[in-house]
C-alpha cells in the first residue's frame, strides 16, 4: 500500500539506474530513496510478497519511461489499484502486462482501510470478471477498456496484436499491386 498522492516516474526509478535496457533485473531499484527510510511503506513486512499495490491518484505521472513498470512488475506487483495513473505509464502497464485498475478515491480509501498493516491482508483480483474481492468477502465491480482487457487476458503487446491479424494484412497487401515495380529498377 503506498498511500501518496503524485507519485512519478522518477521516485519508482530514480535517475541513476537509467543505464540499461534490458526488461529485468530492476526489483532493487524500485523506490530506491524512499526505501532507505525503515518507515517505508514497502518496508513493512506485512506487505512482503504482495502483488497487488494500492496507491494514490495520479500514480506514475512525470517521465515517460517504461523502466517503471518494469521495476514494480519485477518486484513482484501485478496489478496496481489507484484512483488514477498517467496515460504514458498505464499504457505500459498493459504493454507488459501489469495490470492497472482504476477506482473512484473513496474505494481506494476503503480497500486501504481493510488492509491490515501488521499482518497483511489478501486482495484477490479477476480481471476477467472485472472484480476485487476484499479481506472480508466483499466484491467490487471495476470498470476496464476492453481492448486492454483483451491485451492482458491474452497476453498480448503491440506485436501480438498486429501478429493475430496477420492473416488480413496478407489479404490487403495481396490485394493492392505494388505502386513500382522494384524488379524494373536498375
Amino acid at each position: 500500500m503506498l498511500d501518496r498522492p503524485d507519485v512519478d516516474t522518477d521516485q519508482i526509478v530514480p535517475k541513476q539506474f537509467l543505464k540499461r535496457i534490458e526488461r529485468t533485473g530492476w526489483a532493487d531499484a524500485l523506490f530506491f530513496d524512499w526505501r532507505r527510510d525503515p518507515d517505508f511503506e514497502l518496508n513493512n513486512p506485512a506487505f512482503a510478497g504482495a502483488r497487488i499495490l494500492l496507491a494514490g491518484h495520479n500514480f506514475g505521472c512525470g517521465s515517460s519511461r517504461e523502466h517503471a513498470p518494469w521495476a514494480l512488475q519485477d518486484y513482484g506487483f501485478e496489478v496496481i489499484v489507484a484512483p488514477s495513473f498517467a496515460d504514458i505509464f498505464n499504457s505500459n502497464c498493459v504493454q507488459i502486462g501489469l495490470v492497472p485498475i482504476v477506482l473512484p478515491p473513496e474505494r481506494v480509501r476503503e480497500l486501504m482501510a481493510l488492509v491490515d498493516r501488521e499482518h497483511g491482508s489478501e486482495l484477490s483480483v479477476d480481471l476477467e470478471q472485472q472484480t476485487i474481492t476484499a479481506p472480508g468477502g466483499e466484491v467490487l465491480h471495476f470498470p476496464f477498456d476492453a481492448s486492454q482487457r483483451h491485451r492482458l487476458l491474452n497476453g498480448l503487446d503491440d506485436i501480438g496484436v498486429t501478429l493475430a491479424r496477420e492473416a488480413e494484412i496478407t489479404a490487403y497487401e495481396s490485394a493492392r499491386p505494388a505502386p513500382i515495380d522494384t524488379l524494373a529498377v536498375s
